[in-house]
């Protein structure tokens, strides 16, 4: 009888509430675990990729206006300023590791998508 007062006076202490606690703790600590474990080594292959739109840039580059050149032979490297008309893109500026002016103008025609006449036709170079 004297252990049946025991466990009521346990009962109304939460006895049972309290042992129960570290055992559902327990079950979570080895469950995130598991969880953990599998979607850290789930492989991540993504299926989407990103296109860019190559068409639209060679309109903005067909909107060239002038391309001013600058030389610095002692640097070795020609800095290019592009302006164009366009109101998205106004100016670009490229740097070259060449000084030769022809060599210069195959690199820009084959950089903005322009033949190079039309690159010949636009150059203008600036004196420093």
């Amino acid at each position: 009888m004297q252990q049946l007062q025991f466990f009521q006076a346990l009962r109304s202490l939460g006895f049972v509430f309290w042992l129960s606690l570290p055992l559902i703790g327990l079950v979570f600590w080895l469950g995130s675990d598991f969880v953990g474990d599998r979607i850290l080594s789930r492989s991540n292959f993504t299926k989407k990729y990103l296109l860019a739109d190559t068409q639209s840039a060679r309109q903005i580059m067909k909107r060239i206006v002038v391309i001013k050149v600058e030389v610095l032979p002692e640097k070795g490297i020609s800095r290019v300023n592009v302006k164009t008309n366009n109101s998205v893109l106004t100016k670009i500026v490229f740097e070259f590791p060449i000084t030769d002016i022809s060599k210069l103008e195959t690199a820009l025609s084959q950089e903005l998508g322009l033949p190079r006449d039309r690159v010949k036709e636009l150059i203008v170079e600036s004196k420093q």
